[in-house]
């Protein structure tokens, strides 16, 4: 019995390198598939986000699993079960139509790149910025931000109340592309001044706001081929994180499960594939790998100035 009860302890206190690298991959999945009600997406964004530091085994492929399970488990006993975006089942478009899903996915490979190389530059603009003109620059952004909340809501927030009233159509359509332009700044200068949001959610916004005005200028030139331009907003959710975070099935996986469209698939590779295939080649690296080797680069500069301070400031 004092065997079994040292082994009990060695498991839960003694836990090595890849020990730790398993509980922080579950806790990615988990958190995942609890935000957006979507636990098999949690499981391919590690598999297939973390794969170069995840180690493949039993022990690890298990834990996400049962991570993300129990997660979605708790989010449904509180919640409902219920897909996380509300909205008709959509059927699939006509074959001749998948041409258009081709012009749509390169359009948002390249929003992709911009988006990653605008991120980067505004998380470096406002790193830079010292003194009062930070705080100046606080200021403005502060009072930009409660300007907007108060004048147009839908321009800020992570898009949780954009999302369903852009495919439920309350949103004239030259207004979307407005949505999208000013939604992409605000995206930019939130996460780069370091402000709460996140850029996971904007992402998916974004992505049904231009889909929703594609869509329906699809409809208004193509009328037989785009019969519901909702298509390519859900379509639209996938493509732009497939080319910023480039995890193209887990970007299908999580869009089917937030709108429970299951008959959308073929599309939905065709767009995220394309998105993908486009950032990738005009040189775009995916989001997280880029920001990760960022903040790294910035504690290990950190660490030099440290050391090479005199010892009187030390």
């Amino acid at each position: 019995m004092k065997a079994l009860r040292f082994r009990w302890a060695e498991t839960f206190t003694k836990l090595g390198k890849d020990d730790t690298h398993t509980l922080i991959a579950a806790g990615a999945g988990g958190g995942l598939a609890a935000a957006f009600n979507a636990p098999l997406a949690g499981i391919l964004f590690v598999f297939e986000e973390m794969r170069p530091e995840f180690k493949y085994n039993f022990l690890s492929v298990q834990a996400v699993l049962i991570a993300c399970a129990s997660a979605d488990i708790v989010l449904r006993i509180l919640m409902g079960q219920q897909p996380d975006i509300n909205m008709s089942m959509l059927t699939a478009p006509p074959l001749k139509a998948l041409w258009l899903f081709v012009i749509f996915g390169f359009i948002f490979g390249i929003f992709g790149f911009i988006f990653n190389r605008l991120l980067v530059w505004t998380l470096n603009f406002f790193t830079n910025l010292t003194g009062r003109l930070y705080t100046y620059t606080g200021l403005l952004v502060g009072g930009l931000i409660g300007a907007l909340v108060f004048l147009f809501p839908d321009t800020i927030g992570g898009g949780y109340i954009v999302i369903p009233k852009a495919i439920s159509g309350s949103i004239p359509v030259m207004i979307l592309l407005l949505l999208f332009v000013v939604r992409f700044g605000t995206t930019m200068i939130s996460y780069g001044s370091g402000a709460t949001g996140g850029i996971f959610a904007p992402m998916l916004a974004l992505g049904t706001l231009f889909g929703m005005w594609f869509g329906n200028f699809a409809h208004f030139l193509l009328p037989e081929m785009v019969v519901r331009p909702e298509i390519f907003a859900v379509a639209g959710m996938a493509a732009l994180f497939c080319a910023t975070v480039r995890a193209p099935l887990t970007g299908i996986v999580l869009t089917i499960e937030m709108t429970g469209n299951y008959w959308l698939i073929l599309p939905l590779i065709i767009t995220c594939m394309t998105a993908s295939i486009v950032a990738q080649g005009l040189g775009g690296k995916p989001i997280y790998t880029v920001l990760l080797k960022r903040t790294l680069d910035l504690a290990k500069a950190k660490e030099v100035d440290e050391n090479k301070k005199p010892l009187e400031y030390l």
